[in-house]
């Protein structure tokens, strides 16, 4: 960003003759040299914010990416697997997947009712627990998007609030001078506008990423739902195709006589 070059290089405070090319960049630097302490202040703040918004996106999407690589792997061997204590022997290879979730929370409930054998007793107790584990995954995966949602939305009035103060001081200074010239006031005013410009350059990337990751939240939790229901409708078909367990010996006379 424009805004950040030119703060990392007031730091830096590195005199060098400018070139015809780059004007537009020196003249930006000297604006901010010039700025007084609570634009100042309010350029390191938006730089802050701005890091720690890059620094959620990419990690986001880094984690994402892997989530949605790994469910797409666990699906498939899911799909061909025929027990499901197969799966549950290598669902730990698949642990960034979501899904791996939604599978371990039905698998234990489905065992602790059946001890993994036949129709469940209460298959109302497996989509709830389908439900939970699906809550917990969002919540997990859903950490830290608030902090990116509320740089989105302060971002732009943390740069007015710098613009608006900034204005004042050189209305201030105007004053105090007594010279009503256009000369003496443009550049108080241009380095005040230089806030607004760094609000709108850290809103702008948070609001396009947030949406983003929001969207693929969304796609999570449908998947999440769907693999649910595909996993109850797995057992119910896999129980249905079992034969009966046999009944004992005892059993069989008492019916009989």
């Amino acid at each position: 960003m424009v805004w950040t070059f030119a703060l990392a290089l007031y730091f830096l405070q590195e005199d060098s003759t400018a070139a015809p090319a780059a004007a537009n960049g020196s003249a930006l630097l000297e604006m901010v040299r010039n700025s007084g302490p609570v634009a100042l202040a309010v350029l390191i703040i938006l730089l802050l914010a701005s890091i720690l918004s890059w620094t959620i996106m990419l990690s986001k999407w880094s984690s994402f990416t892997r989530a949605h690589t790994q469910s797409q792997r666990f699906l498939r061997a899911f799909r061909k697997s025929s027990r499901l204590s197969e799966i549950a022997a290598v669902a730990d290879q698949f642990k960034p997947s979501p899904l791996v979730a939604v599978f371990g929370e039905i698998h234990d409930e489905y065992q602790r009712q059946n001890a993994g054998r036949g129709l469940p007793r209460n298959p109302v107790a497996l989509e709830r627990a389908a439900q939970t584990a699906s809550s917990e995954a969002l919540t997990a995966m859903e950490s830290r998007m608030t902090w990116l949602a509320t740089i989105a939305a302060i971002a732009p009035f943390i740069g007015l609030f710098g613009t608006v103060m900034g204005i004042i001081d050189a209305f201030h200074g105007l004053g105090t001078a007594g010279a009503a010239t256009l000369r003496a006031v443009a550049p108080g005013i241009s380095e005040a506008l230089i806030t607004t410009a760094a609000g709108l350059a850290v809103a702008i990337p948070a609001v396009i990423g947030y949406n983003q990751l929001t969207a693929r939240l969304r796609e999570f939790a449908a998947r999440m739902d769907d693999f649910g229901r595909e996993l109850l409708n797995a057992i119910e078909n896999a129980a249905m195709m079992s034969p009966p367990p046999a009944q004992p010996t005892e059993e069989i006379r008492r019916r009989t006589f």
